[in-house]
């Protein structure tokens, strides 16, 4: 009789499939750590392309592109802010109910803190009337175009419900500050 093992399993081979050789995991090591380097470079280049800021005058990038194009850049600095300008104008109609809005225009502006009427005063831009009128009702004025010649200036007030949403994120503190009262 012959004698059997009491195991009627095959025996396995020497060779260890799960087991891993130094050579197979220094390459799996290289391999990742290069497509991880790739991946990073991508993402790189992916953020210069897309955040480069071209200057030119189609596109507004920063504050100081816009106090630049303000009329008396620095007369608007030092007594005001400068101001991006909308022209628009809006109809409704009532019969049928309907709202039509024209093509807005664009131009720098400024727009002058209330203690600093007194500018527009010595270039005789506005009159005596004009700045009663105007403080009378807490106002503050605003322009367009250069001062020496023929500017647009009007009567402007600070809407107060038009607030900045960037600024009033959740978890913020803190007043508003008094500069950002004209």
């Amino acid at each position: 009789m012959k004698n059997r093992s009491r195991s009627s399993r095959p025996q396995a081979p020497d060779s260890k499939p799960f087991a891993s050789t130094s050579n197979s995991s220094s390459f799996n090591y290289t391999n990742i750590a290069i497509w991880a380097g790739i991946f990073i470079l991508g993402i790189g280049v992916g953020i210069a392309f897309t955040s480069g800021a071209s200057v030119n005058p189609e596109n507004v990038v920063s504050r100081e592109v816009i106090d630049r194009s303000a009329p008396n850049a620095e007369l608007c600095v030092q007594y005001g802010a400068s101001a991006m300008v909308t022209d628009m104008r809006v109809f409704v109609t009532l019969n049928p109910f309907n709202v039509y809005v024209t093509q807005p225009s664009m131009r720098p502006g400024c727009v002058l803190r209330r203690n600093n009427w007194a500018v527009l005063e010595q270039k005789k831009a506005v009159s005596a009337k004009q700045v009663r009128e105007c403080k009378n009702r807490l106002n503050t004025f605003g322009f367009t175009g250069d001062l020496d010649s023929n500017p647009d200036i009007e009567c402007i007030y600070q809407n107060e419900a038009a607030d900045n949403f960037f600024l009033n994120q959740p978890g913020t503190v803190g007043p508003r500050p008094e500069t950002d009262r004209f």
